[in-house]
């Protein structure tokens, strides 16, 4: 098993991820419910722009993280987690 890589921004994303987990489910209740779709196409583009923000702090963090260290391992996975943004 691996040890658990955690970073200060952690607790944050995983609260803008809860977020937006509820936000989710609010569109979902509103498929259900036969809002108009311009309403919930315009909750849904809320929701991923949500989720694409945590994703970039994560990524910017962990870059951040990688780029202090020496490590030629933290390079490679500096490029490897490069291509989600």
């Amino acid at each position: 098993m691996t040890e658990p890589h955690v970073h200060a921004s952690h607790p944050r994303v995983a609260s803008r991820l809860k977020r937006a987990e509820g936000h989710l489910r609010s569109v979902i209740a509103m498929i259900e419910e036969g809002r108009p779709c311009l309403d919930v196409a315009q909750q849904l583009q809320a929701v991923e722009r949500a989720v694409r923000n945590a994703k970039q702090a994560l990524i910017h963090d962990h870059m951040d993280h990688c780029l202090d260290g020496d490590d030629a391992g933290d390079r490679n996975e500096l490029k490897a987690i490069s291509r989600y943004l």
